[in-house]
């Protein structure tokens, strides 16, 4: 690096010293065939080994400063001569970036790896176990509580009820209510459901006429309207009788109704139903009408001061509650995820659902977003100021890179060696 800065990182720290304690080895070494070769020089006359000393010394230097030529070219200007092929990563910084890219996309999110790492992980079971053990319930109610009170925290605001309030009165204004009736009307009367219903309150009128109580009091009432037979004192069995006859004709006719599917009176209960959604749906008085209640209901100052009052409310109780060091929503949640987990561990079928859906979903999820991580990475390393960069990855593989140096000083140093060795042998 042409210039030492310190980084605050105690790791960055770290790696900046090991590569300087390095790169010092490597330059004492080629130091240390310098001074050799020099020695061996001067003295060669008087021994022939020191002929071999300086063949040795003098092709480690070539190999120490040709293997530092090559470490250096990959981060910068040797020497600051801009030679050709030299400085490789600030020259290629975007084409690394999207070899990078290209390289951990490919092999590292690949679709079959990581669906074939997703099927070992066995998310279900995983997911189970998780949740069954009781801390960790526990702990994923807390987190649900904390984030629970920010969010009332936040949602105590005046503007938030301005918001709400004109949202939900807005959102209801847009609501067709008269069509909307039509609709629900016609939902429930298919397949004439609605008869099911006349059955069920026939009988219920039906238990309601037996009641000895509901005749008493529907003789006392015929009676009161005989005010001639008062006068001789048969009001009362008058009352009771033409009561015991107008319970008959109804069980009768009830009884007509509930045996005949087709009872006129049943139709005509058809034909009001269909006319009643007709009107709903089609009638442009009624549903104006129906407008103009609802529109006169929504703006009513007692509905704004009853969502204030009920939004207040609810604020109050969720806040009190979770600031309880027992409260009972956390409780709730830590113990609905603990049995959650339980169950899914007595069930099987359920674990192998939520892994087929995973397995089922991942593919898509892949292919999205391993493109985001290829796109994050070139765009990040393209953004990357070259010089830091390069200081970056200089830190953390330059010290192996000065064994590279080392290594040349040693090897080339023994090639030499054996060069010169070989040309002796054979008389040169």
């Amino acid at each position: 690096m042409n210039k030492t800065t310190i980084p605050s990182d105690p790791a960055a720290a770290e790696r900046l010293a090991a590569l300087v304690r390095m790169k010092r080895i490597a330059l004492g070494l080629l130091g240390a065939a310098a001074v050799l070769y020099a020695l061996a020089t001067m003295l060669g006359r008087s021994h022939p080994g020191w002929h071999y000393l300086a063949a040795f010394a003098e092709a480690a230097m070539v190999g120490a400063v040709a293997d530092w030529f090559a470490v250096v070219a990959l981060f910068r200007h040797p020497l600051g001569l801009r030679i050709p092929h030299t400085a490789i990563i600030p020259t290629n910084k975007a084409r690394i970036g999207r070899n990078l890219a290209n390289f951990i996309c490919n092999n590292f999110l690949g679709t079959p790896q990581v669906l074939a790492k997703l099927q070992e992980f066995d998310a279900g079971t995983r997911l189970a176990h998780w949740l069954a053990e009781p801390r960790h319930a526990e702990q994923m109610a807390q987190h649900l509580s904390a984030a629970a009170r920010y969010l009332l925290s936040t949602l105590d605001d005046e503007r938030v009820r301005h918001f709400l309030r004109s949202s939900v009165v807005a959102r209801l204004e847009k609501v067709d209510v008269s069509s909307l009736a039509g609709e629900l009307l016609a939902l429930l009367t298919a397949d004439r459901r609605h008869q099911a219903l006349l059955d069920e309150l026939l009988q219920q009128l039906a238990g309601l006429l037996e009641d000895e109580g509901v005749q008493e009091r529907m003789a006392e009432v015929v009676a009161s309207e005989l005010r001639v037979l008062k006068l001789v004192g048969l009001d009362a069995v008058a009352g009771r009788l033409a009561t015991r006859k107008l319970i008959s004709a109804l069980g009768n006719l009830m009884a007509d109704m509930g045996s005949d599917p087709d009872h006129p009176l049943r139709l005509r209960f058809d034909d009001f139903m269909v006319r009643s959604i007709e009107r709903l749906r089609d009638d442009p008085a009624l549903r104006e009408r129906g407008r103009e209640l609802q529109s006169e209901w929504l703006r009513h100052p007692a509905l704004a001061q009853y969502l204030h009052g009920l939004w207040d409310q609810l604020l109050q109780w969720l806040q009190a509650d979770l600031q309880r060091s027992e409260s009972s929503l956390r409780q709730r949640v830590a113990q609905g995820a603990q049995g959650l987990g339980k169950r899914l561990l007595e069930d099987a079928a359920m674990r192998e659902w939520i892994n087929a859906q995973l397995m089922q979903a991942a593919p898509a999820w892949i292919e999205r977003y391993r493109e985001d991580i290829r796109g994050y990475i070139v765009a990040r390393v393209d953004a990357w100021p070259t010089e830091e960069l390069t200081t970056e990855l200089e830190r953390n593989i330059g010290r192996d890179l000065q064994f590279v140096r080392i290594n040349g000083t040693l090897v080339g140093g023994l090639i030499g060696l054996l060069i010169h060795a070989v040309t002796v042998a054979l008389g040169g």
